[in-house]
């Protein structure tokens, strides 16, 4: 071959090979220079607020707290702190408050200029779906029993017949509605070793079709479980609830006494029990903080040094209260949780 080709061939190979690098890291390069959208954060804004308006995901919220090391404490986002906003993530620049920052730039004498509130960010909400269970606290009597199954039998499901002590003595009807629970084991605390009350769960519902004065029939309508003599009725509710967040109107401190799964080590979506219910003013909705206190060393202090801020490692979510406990939902960790754990609000914090 002339040498005259062999160089001709030399450069075209050369040509093909630089064509296909350059297609193979153009995507590449073209995605690294995705400009952000610059927002501000106003007084208002929330973590759920920014995931629900930029990402229409308003439970990427855990994902954007672990993320951003700049958030310490979910309480703590602050007016002025900048947000770049991808098509896929969000990230919080560090920044001064607002008010801080603001007092620096403005000169002295003049008020600050009012911020600019956008729409307000939607409130989250959350779909349960009724098998989360409850602690049962003494003082809280069911409304009937299961007395015994059609046939002998030791276990119903759905379409069986059972009969149940709700007669019209107790105002039963035909037709009457109920939730089958069956109790799992007390529960003490994790501190004191008081005990709290009997861990349930949801068996199944059922529905009275004949009623005399003491008993009555019924059909098991639904099962979850399989249902035995000895199982309690409470009053039907539907199972699948929407709990919208809902800000507490004081401060919260309680603890996680008990796990649905009976797991010690928990994580997001896990069920747990808190000694704390209506009577200290915890309502559904409510989103506490999981904590845990840090030691201080004292080899580096100039001074004694008492206490040190409070690790926040998670978040949950209540769903349910009683009289003196309630059941959450966690939501949010960014370490091993565990039953024993303190769980808190400080509204001024």
């Amino acid at each position: 071959m002339p040498l005259k080709d062999k160089e001709r061939m030399k450069r075209n190979l050369c040509l093909a090979l630089l064509f296909f690098c350059l297609a193979g890291t153009a995507p590449v390069a073209a995605a690294d220079k995705e400009q952000p959208t610059i927002y501000t954060i106003v007084p208002g804004d929330t973590l759920w607020g920014l995931s629900k308006r930029f990402l229409n995901d308003p439970y990427y919220w855990p994902n954007l707290w672990a993320a951003n090391q700049t958030i310490g404490n979910p309480h703590f986002i602050y007016p002025g702190q900048r947000v770049r906003v991808y098509s896929d993530r969000i990230e919080i620049e560090q920044a001064q408050p607002a008010a801080a920052a603001t007092a620096k730039a403005m000169p002295k004498g003049q008020a600050a200029p009012a911020p600019q509130l956008e729409e307000a960010p939607q409130p989250a909400v959350f779909t349960v779906n009724g098998s989360e269970g409850f602690l049962m606290e003494d003082g809280m009597p069911p409304s009937g029993v299961v007395l015994s199954l059609a046939q002998n039998r030791e276990m119903a499901g759905t379409d069986d017949i059972v009969y149940t002590d709700l007669g019209s003595m107790n105002g039963a009807n035909p037709g009457d509605r109920y939730c089958v629970f069956k109790k799992i084991g007390a529960v003490s605390h994790p501190l004191t070793n008081v005990i709290l009350g009997q861990q349930v769960v949801p068996l199944g519902e059922l529905q009275l079709s004949e009623v005399e004065e003491k008993v009555s029939k019924a059909i098991v309508t639904k099962s979850f479980q399989e249902i035995s003599a000895g199982s309690f009725l409470l009053p039907y509710r539907e199972r699948k609830l929407t709990v919208a967040l809902k800000s507490a109107d004081r401060d919260l401190v309680g603890y996680i006494v008990q796990t649905q799964t009976g797991n010690t080590a928990l994580a997001v979506n896990d069920v747990v029990y808190l000694d704390l219910g209506k009577a200290q003013g915890v309502q559904p909705g409510n989103m506490l903080y999981i904590v845990r206190d840090v030691t201080p060393d004292q080899r580096y202090a100039m001074a004694r040094i008492d206490k040190l801020p409070v690790e926040v490692v998670g978040a949950l979510v209540v769903v349910s209260t009683g009289l003196n406990s309630s059941t959450a939902i966690i939501v949010k960790s960014v370490d091993t949780v565990y039953r024993g754990d303190r769980v808190e609000l400080k509204k001024n914090r």
